[in-house]
């Protein structure tokens, strides 16, 4: 049964399911709400075995334009100093790990402008299509802020240290064609095929053997604190679990009759 949000919209289309940031007239920005309601839409999501990719979109012209910072403006205006570090333990702390940890491959699809936890929450996906219309920014620095909700973990790992530093301190916005050459997205399509496109990316995704993709995504995430001796067991661990289960037999016996394999996830 699918769970009444107010500021996110999720919807199945096959083994797909769709999660959508709904605040359009905002360009969705993140609120409290929206932080907890991603949390709950992807802890359901990664436990359905009928949803075998997922992806996140923007409703509108914007994928995510950051912090709504109007959550924090009366004490603002008051002379009052929020505490950021309460708030981001009880949203991006806890948001943005079940968005990594995610047993699933996980599309960011990004339509419009991704700026500051907005880019985080793109990046926090495992590969991220961008319309060529997005625009993206790590903008904290423009109010005076260090990059958060993951983004100084994030950030150096999709593009490597030197540029992390220079869009953090510069909070440079950057066009989709820069994103793509840097390594922030992993491709750019046309807007007016931007959602077909998508969509055959995450039926691909989808058709292919889940598990191991989850088993992939575990053992790439960890690689940068393990050793190669560590790294070569952590594979062979995973290798045997790999191989008891129906998907590879079943790779393995379309390989042989010379088919196209039908993959479970199990």
């Amino acid at each position: 049964m699918t769970m009444a949000y107010e500021q996110i919209a999720v919807s199945r289309e096959g083994a797909v399911e769709w999660i959508t940031l709904n605040r359009p007239d905002r360009l969705n920005a993140l609120t409290a709400t929206m932080s907890g309601e991603i949390e709950a839409a992807f802890g359901a999501a990664g436990g359905d075995q009928q949803v075998r990719c997922i992806v996140l979109t923007g409703e509108g012209r914007g994928f995510c334009a950051g912090q709504d910072l109007t959550e924090f403006e009366a004490a603002y205006r008051a002379g009052d100093r929020p505490d950021i570090a309460e708030h981001l333990r009880n949203s991006y702390h806890r948001m943005i790990p079940v968005l990594v940890r995610t047993p699933k491959p996980v599309i960011a699809a990004i339509n419009g402008v991704a700026a500051g936890a907005g880019l985080s929450l793109a990046l926090a996906c495992d590969l991220r299509v961008a319309s060529e219309e997005a625009r993206f920014t790590q903008a904290f620095v423009k109010i005076g802020l260090i990059p958060d909700s993951g983004g100084s973990y994030l950030l150096p790992r999709a593009v490597g240290y030197p540029k992390a530093l220079e869009l953090s301190i510069s909070g440079d916005l950057i066009d989709a064609k820069t994103a793509l050459e840097i390594g922030l997205v992993s491709r750019v399509v046309p807007a007016v095929s931007f959602r077909d496109d998508v969509s055959a990316l995450a039926n691909k995704l989808a058709a292919m053997p889940t598990l191991a993709i989850a088993a992939t995504k575990s053992l790439l995430q960890g690689s940068l604190a393990r050793t190669l001796d560590e790294a070569l067991e952590e594979e062979a661990t995973a290798q045997a679990a790999m191989g008891q289960t129906h998907d590879h037999v079943e790779g393995v016996n379309a390989f042989a009759e010379k088919r196209e394999p039908r993959f479970e996830g199990r």
